[in-house]
């Protein structure tokens, strides 16, 4: 797959296709539906295949003040576009110039001229250009002007008929959830970050450990978590089982939210590089202790529960 930060125009052995427009954070089941469809179409046409997405998200144009929200980074959302069989992600920065493209200029410009689409595929509620006065109805009117076919995409139900969404899965993440996160996701959900230096109390209770930075990541719950780790080392990731804690640290007076990885049987130095942390069970609610004795005691269990729940699952 071949990634583009802007459609203007991509290689002429990418235009032609069918293009789905979207967000698509957490790419989860619903996403990954949508874009199996896509995808079919694309090989029954005999064309490519690719996926026009906005960075940042428009939530955080519109929305500054908000607190994180993002499900993936554009680098897992890469990764996981790839897997599906997508042959061009074209990543349109979105910013106030952009926001105030008027919706015309939006298919003329980008859909025909620059991507030379033969199909579109956008959520039935899609809108887009300045104002948001463009829709389906807009694209459906210029579809023969334009040479291409549109197709709504519709809603994707779980098997007890709920609506699969970012927003769910958001919920479930921040109630402390992450197995039915998971359920909605099709996978675990994963945080990337640099490892940066912290207060090193970790290393002086026995438990050494890495300070990931969660950038503009969603805040899960606080608390404890079982977690696998992977040490991000190129072509490859180094996975091992581990128990995380995110919140204040509230034995120790925190005030800042933090990500804290405890990787099992490994020693060594983890600054600067990037880790790979998937939430696959919440353990317990961040609190304070009466003595650091008593969390080292505690930290033992966590450390021990994790160990269990890890060696009963799998990836």
């Amino acid at each position: 797959m071949r990634i583009f930060r802007h459609p203007d125009p991509v290689p002429e052995d990418l235009r032609g296709g069918v293009a789905v427009i979207g967000n698509f954070d957490g790419v989860h089941l619903g996403h990954q539906a949508v874009i199996g469809g896509a995808r079919d179409i694309a090989q029954a046409m005999g064309v490519p295949l690719v996926v026009l997405t906005f960075e940042p998200h428009p939530r955080s144009l519109f929305q500054p003040d908000s607190e994180p929200f993002r499900l993936t980074s554009l680098r897992s959302k890469a990764h996981l576009m790839e897997g599906l069989g997508v042959d061009g992600l074209i990543v349109q920065h979105f910013d106030k110039a952009f926001a105030e493209t008027p919706a015309e200029d939006f298919v003329t410009k980008i859909l025909m001229a620059g991507l030379g689409v033969r199909h579109v595929m956008v959520g039935a509620d899609f809108a887009f250009g300045k104002g948001r006065k463009g829709n389906v109805a807009l694209l459906e009117a210029t579809a023969s002007e334009g040479g291409y076919t549109v197709s709504p995409i519709p809603q994707v139900m779980t098997t007890n008929g709920a609506v699969i969404s970012s927003n769910t899965i958001r919920g479930h993440i921040t109630d402390g959830d992450p197995g039915a996160a998971a359920n909605l996701l099709g996978r675990t959900w994963e945080v990337d970050g640099k490892v940066v230096h912290g207060d090193a109390r970790g290393r002086d209770l026995g438990f050494p450990t890495a300070n990931v930075r969660m950038e503009d990541y969603l805040r899960p719950k606080a608390g404890v978590y079982a977690v696998r780790a992977g040490i991000d080392e190129g072509a490859e990731t180094r996975w091992m089982d581990g128990a995380a804690n995110f919140g204040t640290r509230p034995q120790f007076d925190g005030s800042d939210a933090r990500l804290e990885v405890f990787l099992m049987d490994y020693s060594g130095d983890l600054y600067g590089k990037t880790l790979r942390v998937l939430f696959k069970a919440y353990l317990r609610e961040e609190k304070a202790f009466a003595d650091v004795d008593a969390l080292i005691v505690q930290m033992n269990k966590d450390v021990s529960d994790a160990r269990a729940i890890l060696g009963a699952g799998s990836d």
